[in-house]
């Protein structure tokens, strides 16, 4: 009788193991596309990600390079004080955006030119994503807000 319990309760034990891992499995399988990498501009120009990699890419829109196309098209560069990135976005930007303003764009890096998908702006005058404000701090070019 002791054997009949333990050998079911080891089955029990296996069984939850395995729902475990199977479950686990299927969670990263359903997030592989919706997890994406901060990057800034000078991790991105020493090492390029793929064509087909989306990743997000922040620091700063450098001054006098925002050039608004025909419609919705926008150019700019992003800069973390070391290095630029051009970045191509079609779409409404938010009304926060601007030169010398941090922001963080969703998109690929293709041929040279990061294409958006998506522009996200800091959203009053003391807010700089976590990401941007490491980046910049890195680069030595980063300042306080003062209050």
């Amino acid at each position: 009788m002791k054997s009949l319990k333990k050998q079911r309760r080891i089955q029990v034990i296996v069984m939850a193991a395995v729902a475990l891992v199977l479950a686990t499995g299927l969670i990263g399988y359903a997030m592989r596309d919706g997890i994406n990498f901060f990057r800034a501009p000078s991790q991105v120009i020493a090492e390029p990600p793929s064509e087909t990699e989306v990743f997000r890419l922040g620091g700063l829109v450098e001054a006098g390079s925002l050039v608004r196309g025909q419609g919705e098209s926008v150019r700019f560069s992003v800069t973390d004080g070391g290095e630029s990135v051009p970045v191509v976005f079609t779409g409404v930007l938010p009304d926060l955006f601007g030169e010398n303003q941090g922001m963080i764009g969703t998109g690929r890096y293709v041929n040279g030119v990061f294409e958006a998908s998506e522009i996200l702006a800091k959203h009053d005058e003391t807010y700089m994503p976590k990401e941007v404000m490491d980046a910049l701090k890195e680069q030595g070019v980063y300042k306080a807000p003062e209050s």
